[in-house]
């Protein structure tokens, strides 16, 4: 369904035209969101930052996750949790990926402190959706911090979340919703984890490309 990231992007995009103009934050969470939502940003001319959310990952299955945390300590935590895992477990797994939240703020955004989200136009990107957990978590730091609209962006969600992130969002801007949908993997050609170094360059040269405007 998409060649790759940019790909995805650039589609995306087309479903986002009615934003262009209206100075749009586009928050990527990365790392996969990152070259989908800098193509989003530089077609709506849009102003581009990451807003690092971190999967809350079960001891014995990191692959798969019981929440998510954003930075400043917004939380979505699935409500079976609680019969899943001690409360003491939870608490030193969000403190573990707060910590990882810190390093990848510092690697990835040189610290920088994001844009004010209050007051404005945001659009969440990320390069697809599986259980939503780090999208709703990142949603409520987007109302805690004030923003007068939240969009939610991915290329592909199941059909159940999407509905779910509606309800927290002002809209929610899905391509493809396929009926087996086990993987953010499969509606790529070209999709493999990205790493800290590819997302730096990508980062680079999008603020090299600003400055020159």
């Amino acid at each position: 369904m998409f060649r790759d990231r940019k790909d995805a992007g650039q589609q995306l995009v087309r479903a986002l035209e009615e934003f262009r103009g209206c100075n749009p934050l586009v928050l990527a969470i990365p790392r996969g969101g990152v070259p989908v939502g800098l193509e989003i940003a530089a077609a709506l001319d849009g102003v581009f930052s990451l807003l690092v959310t971190r999967k809350l990952p079960f001891p014995d299955n990191p692959e798969s996750g019981f929440g998510a945390i954003a930075e400043d300590g917004s939380a979505y935590i699935f409500p079976e949790a609680s019969g899943w895992l001690p409360a003491d477990t939870i608490a030193e797994i969000k403190a573990e990926q707060q910590q990882e939240i810190t390093r990848r703020i510092s690697v990835l955004r040189d610290n920088r402190p994001l844009p004010e989200i209050r007051g404005s136009t945001v659009i969440l990107v990320d390069d697809g959706i599986a259980m939503g957990s780090t999208m709703r978590a990142s949603l409520r730091m987007c109302r805690a911090r004030g923003a007068s609209k939240v969009v939610v962006a991915a290329p592909v969600a199941g059909e159940e979340v999407r509905n779910a992130l509606e309800a927290g969002s002002d809209r929610v801007v899905v391509l493809e919703s396929p009926a087996h949908f086990y993987a953010v993997a499969q509606v790529y050609e070209n999709w493999y984890d990205l790493n800290d170094e590819e997302v730096k360059k990508l980062i680079d040269s999008w603020r090299r490309s600003r400055r020159h405007e």
